[in-house]
């Protein structure tokens, strides 16, 4: 059987050269910032649309998108606008036919301001139904008080 002579004096020396540990663990930080960035990359793209209306409020419920759509914009004075640009109406189907390369499939949303006289929507929707295009809908606020809009699919 063996004997300590030492009484202790290890765990002694321990203490002695014991520090405590002075790096920071990034890795909750890390975790955090990445679930932030997949948020933020998916929430900025339905955040930018640049022309600013009024859409009016209604009961349907929101659409999950899979792929970014194309968007057409009426507002309060009538003008349309395709994407963000200032698009005349009667060069609006040209236009969608070259960016979805006449694809009858190519998602569009329309979102008109609540101002717009009916006409004009009507004219829009018309136009895009008579190039072909089967996928259409339109955008509203939901009228619960959120700010995510409601997307409203209409079979031309």
């Amino acid at each position: 059987m063996g004997a300590s002579l030492n009484h202790g004096g290890a765990a002694r020396g321990a203490r002695r050269n014991y520090r405590p540990m002075s790096e920071i663990n990034v890795t909750p930080f890390v975790d955090v910032m990445l679930v932030l960035l997949v948020v933020f990359m998916v929430t900025a793209p339905l955040l930018t649309v640049a022309v600013p209306l009024d859409l009016p409020k209604t009961q349907a419920k929101t659409i999950n998108a899979d792929k970014e759509p194309l968007v057409v914009s009426l507002d309060a004075k009538g003008d349309v606008y395709l994407q963000e640009r200032l698009t005349p109406l009667e060069d609006l189907v040209d236009k969608l036919k070259a960016i979805t390369g006449a694809n009858p499939d190519a998602r569009i949303f329309v979102r008109g301001d609540k101002n717009t006289p009916y006409d004009n929507v009507m004219q829009v929707l018309s136009a895009i139904n008579s190039a072909g295009f089967n996928k259409v809908a339109l955008v509203a606020l939901p009228n619960v008080g959120a700010n995510a809009p409601a997307i409203t699919r209409h079979r031309l």
